[in-house]
């Protein structure tokens, strides 16, 4: 069977830098940073004082109490996110059998872990909420969702740290071109500015110490020294072309390509060649049959740590060769943080608006420049320029990654 046409029908946000995908959009254009001190528990005596936080979300503002009460953070804001990208969608005349659900988170409900377990520990194991479970679980954010739409086809969490967004675009992406399913609502969710979550990564030195904003997501900087953690939702709605014409839908943008491939090679370090990352990359390329030097744009997964910047620069100039000195290579996480498992979707949110804007994000608070990342980061100023074809790249512990190719709509 030939391979159908996919393309964007429905977009929705939940970020740092706005509660729907409007507003973070236009954020970004403004290259405004979203990072600030931690309001979510008192950082006192804590060497990382600053995240990248949801500010102003009300779930009564979506939800009835008792549905509130009965989702975890990630799960109200993938529900959030997936309303608002649905918003389009006509509530009659589907074949909801074909209609799925592939929405990723890295941690889940880490809060609620956190609460149950001091719960546990003070009052006994057995007075732990009977909702703990089922609000908790990695997947729950798709359950709620495909009740919500009362989508029946597939409806899948893939867990795969921080690849775990785009894996779930590129998932769905296929489903749909292969014939599985003729919609599907696909992205990722992550609430895990919590004090157990952000000590772990504390520790294992992943996360910036640094106490002022500006200087602490500055990816592919020579100075930077881990990331910042954030929270949010992105969630895309993906249509055959023909189901999609059909009903007459906006068309944001086509995903022409998917390339995921696994370094294998240590838990939580890249190859230092970033060979794992440019497998991917070039099997997105040959997936949607686009040459390398088509590609205008590259939203990076640029995570402002030293390792990965430098390795995914070089797996850049692996697939690109000379055509990567004419790229824009941009990473909105100095903007958004790092959202884990809702990274890779937020970011798939962003290229989709770059391509039909013709703005390239900025990598803002970048000041000095490194050696290791050579590459046309779009330092500080967004830029206006034509973009027919982009690439949005995760890569995430135990080795994940994870390439979609976009193109810009064009009729």
């Amino acid at each position: 069977m030939s391979k159908r046409r996919v393309v964007i029908t429905g977009l929705g946000a939940v970020t740092p830098l706005g509660l729907t995908a409007a507003e973070s959009w236009q954020a970004v254009r403004a290259g405004k940073c979203g990072i600030g001190p931690i309001t979510h528990y008192d950082t006192t005596g804590r060497k990382v004082t600053l995240a990248a936080e949801v500010r102003g979300f009300d779930p009564a503002n979506y939800f009835t109490p008792q549905e509130a009460k009965h989702m975890g953070r990630f799960t109200q804001f993938a529900l959030a996110a997936a309303k608002e990208a649905l918003a389009g969608l006509p509530a009659e005349g589907m074949d909801l059998d074909r209609c799925g659900v592939i929405l990723s988170s890295g941690i889940g409900g880490q809060a609620i872990t956190e609460t149950e377990c001091l719960k546990g520990a003070e009052r006994g194991w057995d007075k732990v909420s009977p909702f703990y479970v089922p609000t908790a679980i990695c997947n729950m954010a798709a359950g709620q969702i495909a009740i919500h739409a009362g989508f029946r086809g597939m409806c899948s969490c893939p867990v795969t740290a921080c690849a775990g967004g785009t894996n779930a675009v590129g998932d769905a992406f296929r489903y749909i071109r292969d014939g599985y399913a003729d919609c599907m609502l696909c992205g990722g969710a992550e609430a895990s500015i919590t004090p157990l979550s952000v000590g772990g990564f504390t520790t294992m030195k992943a996360l910036s110490t640094a106490t002022d904003p500006a200087r602490a997501s500055i990816p592919f900087d020579k100075e930077r020294s881990g990331f910042v953690m954030g929270e949010g939702a992105g969630a895309l709605l993906l249509e055959e072309l023909g189901h999609a014409l059909s009903r007459g839908a906006a068309i944001y943008g086509e995903i022409l390509g998917y390339g995921v491939t696994c370094d294998a090679y240590h838990m939580t370090a890249p190859r230092p060649d970033g060979s794992g990352g440019a497998k991917a990359m070039a099997a997105a390329l040959a997936d949607g049959g686009v040459a390398p030097e088509q590609v205008d744009y590259i939203n990076a997964h640029g995570t402002s740590t030293p390792l990965n910047d430098s390795g995914e620069t070089a797996a850049i100039k692996t697939v690109f060769g000379d055509h990567a000195k004419e790229l824009l290579v941009s990473s909105t996480k100095s903007m958004t943080g790092h959202m884990l498992g809702a990274a890779g979707a937020v970011e798939a949110v962003f290229t989709a608006l770059a391509l039909r804007d013709g703005f390239a994000p900025a990598t803002i608070n970048y000041q000095v420049p490194d050696a290791a990342c050579d590459l046309d980061v779009v330092p500080n100023v967004g830029r206006e320029v034509p973009l027919g074809y982009a690439l949005s790249n995760s890569l995430g512990f135990g080795g994940h990654n994870a390439s979609i190719l976009l193109k810009r709509w064009e009729g």
